[in-house]
Protein backbone atom coordinates (compact mmCIF):
# COMPACT_ATOMS: atom_id res chain seq x y z
CA UNK A 1 0.00 0.00 0.00
CA UNK A 2 2.86 2.38 0.85
CA UNK A 3 4.47 1.67 -2.52
CA UNK A 4 1.19 2.36 -4.33
CA UNK A 5 0.85 5.67 -2.48
CA UNK A 6 4.43 6.65 -3.32
CA UNK A 7 3.95 5.74 -6.99
CA UNK A 8 0.77 7.82 -7.13
CA UNK A 9 2.61 10.76 -5.54
CA UNK A 10 5.44 10.38 -8.07
CA UNK A 11 2.89 10.37 -10.91
CA UNK A 12 1.36 13.61 -9.56
CA UNK A 13 4.81 15.21 -9.29
CA UNK A 14 5.35 14.16 -12.91
CA UNK A 15 2.21 16.00 -14.03
CA UNK A 16 3.31 19.25 -12.35
CA UNK A 17 6.97 19.00 -13.35
CA UNK A 18 6.04 18.13 -16.94
CA UNK A 19 3.75 21.14 -17.15
CA UNK A 20 6.42 23.47 -15.74
CA UNK A 21 9.17 22.11 -17.98
CA UNK A 22 7.20 22.58 -21.18
CA UNK A 23 5.57 25.88 -20.25
CA UNK A 24 8.70 27.46 -18.77
CA UNK A 25 11.27 25.30 -16.97
CA UNK A 26 12.39 24.21 -13.54
CA UNK A 27 10.15 21.17 -13.21
CA UNK A 28 13.16 19.02 -12.36
CA UNK A 29 13.50 20.91 -9.08
CA UNK A 30 10.36 19.01 -8.07
CA UNK A 31 11.11 15.73 -9.83
CA UNK A 32 14.63 15.21 -8.47
CA UNK A 33 13.70 15.59 -4.77
CA UNK A 34 10.74 13.26 -5.37
CA UNK A 35 13.04 10.61 -6.83
CA UNK A 36 15.48 11.04 -3.96
CA UNK A 37 12.53 10.66 -1.56
CA UNK A 38 11.83 7.35 -3.30
CA UNK A 39 15.28 6.16 -2.22
CA UNK A 40 17.54 7.07 -5.15
CA UNK A 41 20.89 8.79 -4.71
CA UNK A 42 21.43 12.08 -6.56
CA UNK A 43 23.32 10.51 -9.48
CA UNK A 44 20.66 7.85 -10.06
CA UNK A 45 17.90 10.45 -9.70
CA UNK A 46 19.63 12.66 -12.29
CA UNK A 47 19.64 9.82 -14.81
CA UNK A 48 16.15 8.52 -13.97
CA UNK A 49 14.61 11.98 -14.37
CA UNK A 50 15.69 11.93 -18.02
CA UNK A 51 13.27 9.10 -18.78
CA UNK A 52 10.41 11.41 -17.79
CA UNK A 53 11.89 14.37 -19.67
CA UNK A 54 12.12 12.37 -22.89
CA UNK A 55 8.53 11.13 -22.55
CA UNK A 56 7.14 14.57 -21.64
CA UNK A 57 8.78 16.15 -24.68
CA UNK A 58 7.55 13.45 -27.06
CA UNK A 59 4.00 14.24 -25.94
CA UNK A 60 4.61 18.01 -26.01
CA UNK A 61 5.97 17.87 -29.57
CA UNK A 62 2.97 15.78 -30.63
CA UNK A 63 0.66 18.32 -28.99
CA UNK A 64 2.32 21.27 -30.75
CA UNK A 65 2.09 19.46 -34.09
CA UNK A 66 -1.59 18.70 -33.54
CA UNK A 67 -2.11 22.42 -32.99
CA UNK A 68 -0.10 23.12 -36.18
CA UNK A 69 2.76 24.87 -34.36
CA UNK A 70 5.93 23.34 -35.76
CA UNK A 71 9.05 24.17 -37.80
CA UNK A 72 11.00 20.92 -37.74
CA UNK A 73 13.79 21.92 -40.13
CA UNK A 74 14.69 24.92 -38.01
CA UNK A 75 14.41 22.88 -34.80
CA UNK A 76 16.71 20.26 -36.31
CA UNK A 77 19.28 22.90 -37.23
CA UNK A 78 19.38 24.07 -33.60
CA UNK A 79 19.52 20.46 -32.41
CA UNK A 80 22.54 19.59 -34.55
CA UNK A 81 24.52 22.09 -32.46
CA UNK A 82 22.99 21.14 -29.11
CA UNK A 83 23.40 17.38 -29.65
CA UNK A 84 27.21 17.06 -29.42
CA UNK A 85 27.20 19.35 -26.38
CA UNK A 86 24.57 17.15 -24.71
CA UNK A 87 26.56 13.98 -25.36
CA UNK A 88 29.72 15.48 -23.88
CA UNK A 89 27.73 16.86 -20.95
CA UNK A 90 26.16 13.46 -20.25
CA UNK A 91 29.60 11.83 -20.18
CA UNK A 92 30.75 14.46 -17.68
CA UNK A 93 27.49 14.12 -15.74
CA UNK A 94 28.02 10.44 -14.95
CA UNK A 95 31.43 11.14 -13.43
CA UNK A 96 31.29 14.36 -11.37
CA UNK A 97 28.93 16.27 -9.05
CA UNK A 98 26.96 19.35 -10.09
CA UNK A 99 26.86 21.00 -6.64
CA UNK A 100 29.51 23.59 -7.51
CA UNK A 101 27.36 24.95 -10.34
CA UNK A 102 24.22 25.83 -8.39
CA UNK A 103 25.06 29.36 -7.26
CA UNK A 104 26.28 30.31 -10.73
CA UNK A 105 22.99 28.97 -12.11
CA UNK A 106 21.12 31.24 -9.68
CA UNK A 107 22.80 34.27 -11.28
CA UNK A 108 21.90 32.90 -14.73
CA UNK A 109 18.26 32.57 -13.69
CA UNK A 110 18.09 36.21 -12.55
CA UNK A 111 19.60 37.33 -15.87
CA UNK A 112 17.13 35.16 -17.75
CA UNK A 113 14.07 36.62 -16.08
CA UNK A 114 15.28 40.16 -16.83
CA UNK A 115 15.91 39.23 -20.48
CA UNK A 116 12.53 37.60 -20.95
CA UNK A 117 10.47 40.28 -19.24
CA UNK A 118 12.06 43.32 -20.86
CA UNK A 119 9.99 44.41 -23.89
CA UNK A 120 11.60 43.85 -27.26
CA UNK A 121 11.96 46.60 -29.81
CA UNK A 122 9.43 46.56 -32.58
CA UNK A 123 10.12 43.78 -35.04
CA UNK A 124 11.08 44.78 -38.56
CA UNK A 125 10.03 43.09 -41.77
CA UNK A 126 13.68 42.83 -42.82
CA UNK A 127 16.48 41.88 -40.38
CA UNK A 128 19.19 44.48 -39.85
CA UNK A 129 22.93 43.81 -39.87
CA UNK A 130 22.89 43.92 -36.06
CA UNK A 131 20.15 41.27 -36.06
CA UNK A 132 22.22 39.00 -38.31
CA UNK A 133 25.30 39.36 -36.12
CA UNK A 134 23.31 38.57 -33.01
CA UNK A 135 21.64 35.53 -34.59
CA UNK A 136 25.04 33.96 -35.36
CA UNK A 137 25.55 33.48 -31.63
CA UNK A 138 22.59 31.09 -31.44
CA UNK A 139 24.66 28.12 -32.61
CA UNK A 140 27.48 28.27 -30.05
CA UNK A 141 24.76 29.03 -27.49
CA UNK A 142 22.95 25.82 -28.50
CA UNK A 143 26.17 23.81 -28.02
CA UNK A 144 26.82 25.32 -24.58
CA UNK A 145 23.23 24.85 -23.40
CA UNK A 146 23.22 21.32 -24.81
CA UNK A 147 26.31 20.57 -22.71
CA UNK A 148 24.55 21.87 -19.60
CA UNK A 149 21.44 19.85 -20.44
CA UNK A 150 23.43 16.64 -20.84
CA UNK A 151 25.33 17.35 -17.63
CA UNK A 152 22.74 18.64 -15.15
CA UNK A 153 19.48 19.32 -17.08
CA UNK A 154 17.81 21.18 -14.20
CA UNK A 155 16.30 24.41 -15.62
CA UNK A 156 17.86 23.94 -19.06
CA UNK A 157 14.50 25.08 -20.47
CA UNK A 158 15.08 28.58 -19.10
CA UNK A 159 18.41 28.79 -20.92
CA UNK A 160 17.00 27.58 -24.24
CA UNK A 161 14.15 30.07 -23.92
CA UNK A 162 16.48 32.97 -23.17
CA UNK A 163 18.75 32.12 -26.11
CA UNK A 164 15.94 31.66 -28.64
CA UNK A 165 13.97 34.66 -27.42
CA UNK A 166 16.85 37.13 -27.18
CA UNK A 167 19.10 36.01 -30.04
CA UNK A 168 16.39 34.98 -32.53
CA UNK A 169 13.64 37.36 -31.32
CA UNK A 170 11.02 34.62 -31.57
CA UNK A 171 7.46 34.56 -30.35
CA UNK A 172 7.45 32.67 -27.03
CA UNK A 173 5.02 30.04 -28.34
CA UNK A 174 7.55 29.09 -31.03
CA UNK A 175 10.36 29.34 -28.49
CA UNK A 176 8.61 26.64 -26.44
CA UNK A 177 7.97 24.51 -29.51
CA UNK A 178 11.65 24.59 -30.54
CA UNK A 179 12.77 23.99 -26.95
CA UNK A 180 10.81 20.77 -26.49
CA UNK A 181 11.88 19.47 -29.92
CA UNK A 182 15.57 20.11 -29.22
CA UNK A 183 15.42 18.48 -25.79
CA UNK A 184 13.45 15.50 -27.12
CA UNK A 185 16.11 14.71 -29.71
CA UNK A 186 19.25 15.23 -27.64
CA UNK A 187 17.76 13.37 -24.68
CA UNK A 188 17.89 10.07 -26.59
CA UNK A 189 21.71 9.69 -26.62
CA UNK A 190 22.06 11.44 -23.24
CA UNK A 191 19.62 8.97 -21.64
CA UNK A 192 21.44 6.08 -23.32
CA UNK A 193 24.70 7.15 -21.66
CA UNK A 194 23.06 7.32 -18.22
CA UNK A 195 21.35 3.96 -18.78
CA UNK A 196 24.55 2.28 -20.01
CA UNK A 197 26.39 3.38 -16.87
CA UNK A 198 23.61 2.06 -14.60
CA UNK A 199 22.23 5.47 -13.63
CA UNK A 200 18.55 4.86 -14.48
CA UNK A 201 15.76 3.28 -12.42
CA UNK A 202 13.33 2.39 -15.20
CA UNK A 203 10.29 1.68 -13.03
CA UNK A 204 10.38 5.04 -11.25
CA UNK A 205 11.36 6.82 -14.47
CA UNK A 206 8.36 5.44 -16.34
CA UNK A 207 5.94 6.28 -13.51
CA UNK A 208 7.29 9.84 -13.38
CA UNK A 209 7.22 9.90 -17.18
CA UNK A 210 3.55 8.90 -17.32
CA UNK A 211 2.67 11.95 -15.23
CA UNK A 212 5.06 14.13 -17.22
CA UNK A 213 3.38 13.06 -20.46
CA UNK A 214 0.06 14.41 -19.14
CA UNK A 215 1.68 17.63 -17.94
CA UNK A 216 3.66 18.14 -21.15
CA UNK A 217 0.63 17.61 -23.40
CA UNK A 218 -1.44 19.99 -21.29
CA UNK A 219 1.30 22.65 -21.20
CA UNK A 220 1.71 22.66 -24.99
CA UNK A 221 -2.03 23.26 -25.39
CA UNK A 222 -2.00 26.00 -22.74
CA UNK A 223 1.03 27.61 -24.39
CA UNK A 224 -0.64 27.82 -27.79
CA UNK A 225 -4.10 28.79 -26.52
CA UNK A 226 -2.86 31.32 -23.94
CA UNK A 227 -0.11 32.77 -26.12
CA UNK A 228 2.83 34.83 -24.90
CA UNK A 229 0.96 36.33 -21.95
CA UNK A 230 0.48 33.06 -20.08
CA UNK A 231 4.02 31.92 -20.95
CA UNK A 232 5.51 35.14 -19.55
CA UNK A 233 3.55 34.72 -16.33
CA UNK A 234 4.53 31.08 -15.89
CA UNK A 235 8.14 31.83 -16.78
CA UNK A 236 8.50 34.71 -14.35
CA UNK A 237 7.06 32.71 -11.44
CA UNK A 238 9.07 29.56 -12.24
CA UNK A 239 12.41 31.39 -12.61
CA UNK A 240 11.87 33.45 -9.47
CA UNK A 241 11.12 30.35 -7.39
CA UNK A 242 14.07 28.52 -8.93
CA UNK A 243 16.47 31.38 -8.18
CA UNK A 244 15.29 31.59 -4.55
CA UNK A 245 15.80 27.85 -4.17
CA UNK A 246 19.30 27.96 -5.64
CA UNK A 247 20.27 30.80 -3.30
CA UNK A 248 18.91 28.65 -0.44
CA UNK A 249 16.30 31.22 0.61
CA UNK A 250 14.05 28.25 1.42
Amino acid sequence: MDNAYHYLLLFAVGVVSGFLNVMAGGGSTLALPALIFMGLDSGLANGTNRVAILIQNIFAVASFRKLEVHAFKQSLKFTLWALPGAIIGAIVGVTISDAWFQRILGVVMIGTIITILLPQSEKRSEPTEADRKREKWIYPAMFAIGFYGGFIQVSVGFLFMAALYYLMRMNLVYVNMHKVTIVMIYMVPALAIYAFTGNVDWLLGLILGAGSAVGGWWAAHASVKGGEKIIRMALAVAIFIMALKLFEVF
